[in-house]
C-alpha cells in the first residue's frame, strides 16, 4: 500500500507535486507515503485499517448500513479561532478581525511542531477538488495528513484522489496543505493560511473544522483572498431552488450565523398549505459565486458531502437531513447506543436507558454530561440527500435570484425586509449581527457581529472584504436582490412568533416575487417590508394584524441605538472600511429621524 513518491509508483509526474511532498515528508519523517486514488476498493482497505487502528468504529451495519463511528479528544472538539492564524507579510493585508502571524515565523513555529511528528506513521497524500470537475469554478489541492479519519472525511466531503491529480495534470496551481495530528496538545495546536503562498498547515488537532483542509480552510479563507484577486466571491451561504406549482425554479443564496438554521432552510420541506411547491437543495454552507456571460450571478457548492451539527437534528427541524444521514455516514462525538447505532440531544423519541457518551464514558439519561457533544457531527454524501437539485453538479453553476442575509434578533430586526438597492444590500450584510443563546454563552442577548456570517472565515482585511463586494455589484448587470430575515423575533411574552422550520418557505415566496417584481413592497426607514396581504399566512394561526404588529414592527429607539453600536464594529477597520457603508450607516440614521 506504502507507494514511492519517486519512480514509477507516483501516479503522477508533477514536478512541483513531488518535490514538495518529498521535502514534507521528509521534514515530518514519516515512515512511507500511500497516494489516496479515491476507488471504492481503497475505501474499504482504509475503512478497515482505520477500524483496525481504533481511529474509527463500526457502527450496526443493518441499521446503519455504510456508517463508522468517530471520537475526539475532549480537547479537540471544535474549531479554534483563537489558534486560526492568516499569514501574510503585511499584517494590514490580513485586518483587525483575523490573528496575524508573520509568515516565516509560522512556518518556523510550526516546522519545529511538525517536524518528526510521523514518525511510526503514514503520510496520506489526498489530491482533491473543490468544485465540478470540469467547471471553470475549480479549486485543486492536496491535503497530506498522517490522519485516516482526515482520509474516510475527506472522500465524502470532496471529489477526492485519481480525478484531482488528472485534473490537475502538470499545472503548478493548486493549494498545498499539510496537516498533522503531532501530540493534540492544544498548546501545540494552529491551523495557517499562507494566501500569498496558497498553502495551509494545520498541526495539533483532528477535528474536522481545523483539518478537513478543503471545507473553511481553503473553501472560504483561501478561496476568499483568491476571489478578491480573481474577482468572484467566496461565501459561507447556502443554496437553495424554489420551485413554485408552475414548475418555475429560482434560486437563492443565504448567509446566517451560526444556530440560524442556514442547513434546515437548505433542505427546507415545504408546509402543507403550499402545495406544489418544492426546495431542491443545491449546497448547505459554501457557495462561490462567478459573474456569467448573462450579467447574472451564478453559484456553485465547491462540496461534495454535508459536514452538519447533530444536536437538533430531527425529523421536525430538518427530516431530508435525517434521511441522508442513514448510510455511508461518518458520526463524531456523537452517542453510540447499546445497539451500536447513534443518538443525540434533541433527537427524535426517547432517550436512549443507556450508552457510551461522547467522551467514551457509560451514560443514562440520568447522567450529568451530555450524551453527544453540542458540536458533534455527521458528515454525509450530498448525493444521498432526498431534495438534492438535479443541478447540484451542473458546472455552469445556478443563477442566483435573492441573496439572503439573516441573524437572531429578539426585537430589533423584522421578520423580512429588503434593501434598497446593492450598496445598501452590502451594508446590511456587513451589519448583521446575532443574539447569543444561553445555550451558547451562558449569556442571553449578548449582541455578536459577524459580516455576511464571513468573520471567522474571511481570508484578508474585512475592509477589503466589504469593498470588494461592492465592486463586485458595480460589475453586475443583473444583480440579485438583496434581503435581510429574522426568524427568531419575539413577543412581549419572550415566545418566538414566526412558526419557523418549513414556513419559512412563506417568506422565500415573498422574497423571489419581489425579487421578480411582481408585487410590490411599503418603503420604511429601513428597508422594503411586505404589504402583510402580500404572505400567506394560512394555518400559522397569525392574523394580519398580529403579522403586522408583532413582526414587521420599528422601534425607533431600538434602531437608533443599533446604528451607535455599530460603530463599535465599523472602528475596528479604520480606514478600510470603504466610505460607501459609512454613507449607507448615516442615510439610515436619517431615515429613522424624518
Amino acid at each position: 500500500m506504502i507507494a514511492s513518491i519517486t519512480g514509477f509508483k507516483a501516479p503522477t509526474k508533477n514536478k512541483m507535486v513531488l518535490d514538495w511532498i518529498r521535502a514534507m515528508a521528509a521534514l515530518c519523517e514519516t515512515d512511507g507515503v500511500y497516494w489516496c486514488d479515491g476507488s471504492e476498493r481503497e475505501k474499504t482497505i482504509l475503512t478497515r485499517q482505520a477500524i483496525e487502528n481504533g481511529e474509527v468504529e463500526e457502527l450496526n451495519q443493518e441499521k446503519s448500513p455504510g456508517c463508522l463511528y468517530a471520537r475526539s479528544k475532549e480537547n479537540d472538539v471544535a474549531r479554534v479561532e483563537g489558534l486560526t492564524y492568516i499569514c501574510t507579510k503585511d499584517k494590514k493585508d490580513a485586518g483587525p478581525t483575523n490573528n496575524w502571524m508573520d509568515p516565516q515565523e509560522a512556518y518556523k513555529k510550526l516546522s519545529e511542531i511538525f517536524h518528526g511528528s510521523m514518525k511510526g506513521r503514514t503520510m496520506y497524500v489526498v489530491p482533491y477538488i473543490m468544485g465540478i470537475p470540469g467547471s471553470s469554478f475549480n479549486k485543486i489541492g492536496i491535503e497530506l495528513t498522517d490522519s485516516l479519519y482526515v482520509v474516510l472525511n475527506m472522500r465524502i466531503m470532496t471529489r477526492m484522489g485519481k480525478i484531482a491529480l488528472d485534473e490537475l495534470a502538470n499545472s503548478t496551481n493548486f493549494t498545498k496543505g499539510l496537516h498533522g495530528k503531532a501530540d493534540l496538545d492544544d498548546h501545540r495546536r494552529f491551523i495557517c493560511h499562507f494566501p500569498e503562498d496558497n498553502t495551509i498547515w494545520s498541526v495539533g488537532s483532528n477535528y474536522g473544522g481545523n483539518v478537513l483542509q478543503g471545507k473553511k480552510c481553503l473553501a472560504l479563507r483561501i478561496a476568499s483572498w483568491l476571489g478578491n484577486k480573481e474577482g468572484w466571491l467566496a461565501e459561507h451561504m447556502m443554496i437553495a431552488g424554489i420551485e413554485n406549482p408552475k414548475g418555475e425554479i429560482r434560486y437563492v443564496a443565504a448567509a446566517f450565523p451560526s444556530q440560524c438554521g442556514k442547513t434546515n432552510l437548505a433542505m427546507l420541506v415545504p408546509p402543507d398549505s403550499m402545495k406544489g411547491y418544492k426546495v431542491w437543495t443545491v449546497g448547505d454552507d459554501i457557495a462561490w459565486m462567478r459573474i456569467g456571460e448573462d450579467g447574472r450571478l451564478w453559484a456553485v457548492n465547491p462540496e461534495a458531502g454535508f459536514f452538519g451539527v447533530a444536536p437538533g437534528t430531527n425529523m421536525k427541524s430538518n427530516p431530508n437531513a435525517i434521511a441522508t444521514i442513514r448510510k455511508n455516514t461518518i458520526f463524531t462525538n456523537v452517542l453510540k447506543k447499546k445497539d451500536g447505532t447513534v443518538w443525540w440531544e434533541g433527537m427524535d423519541g426517547e432517550p436512549p436507558a443507556e450508552g457510551i457518551n461522547w467522551k467514551g464514558k457509560p451514560w443514562t439519561p440520568a447522567s450529568a454530561d451530555k450524551g453527544a457533544h453540542p458540536n458533534s457531527r455527521f458528515t454525509a454524501p450530498a448525493r444521498q440527500c432526498p431534495s438534492i437539485s438535479p443541478e447540484w453538479e451542473n458546472p455552469k453553476g445556478v443563477p442566483i435570484s435573492a441573496i439572503i442575509f439573516g441573524g437572531r434578533r429578539a426585537t430589533l430586526a423584522p421578520l423580512v425586509y429588503q434593501a434598497f438597492n446593492w450598496q445598501h444590500g452590502v451594508y446590511l450584510g456587513a451589519t448583521m449581527a446575532s443574539e447569543t443563546t444561553a445555550a451558547a454563552t451562558g449569556k442571553v442577548g449578548v449582541v455578536r457581529r459577524d459580516p455576511m456570517a464571513m468573520l471567522p472565515f474571511c481570508g484578508y482585511n474585512m475592509g477589503d472584504y466589504f469593498r470588494h463586494w461592492l465592486e463586485m455589484g458595480k460589475k453586475m448587470k443583473n444583480s440579485p436582490k438583496i434581503f435581510h430575515v429574522n426568524w427568531f423575533r419575539k413577543d412581549s411574552d419572550g415566545k418566538i412568533v414566526w412558526p419557523g422550520f418549513g414556513e419559512n418557505l412563506r417568506v422565500l415566496e415573498w422574497i423571489l416575487n419581489r425579487a421578480e417584481e411582481k408585487i410590490g413592497a411599503v418603503r420604511t426607514s429601513i428597508g422594503f417590508m411586505p404589504d402583510p396581504r402580500d404572505i400567506n399566512l394560512e394555518g400559522t394561526g397569525l392574523s394580519i394584524a398580529e403579522f403586522e404588529t408583532k413582526l414587521l414592527g420599528i422601534d425607533q429607539k431600538e434602531w437608533l441605538d443599533e446604528v451607535e453600536a455599530q460603530n463599535e464594529f465599523f472602528k475596528k477597520l479604520g480606514s478600510s472600511l470603504p466610505d460607501e457603508i459609512k454613507k449607507e450607516q448615516q442615510t439610515l440614521l436619517e431615515r429613522l429621524l424624518t
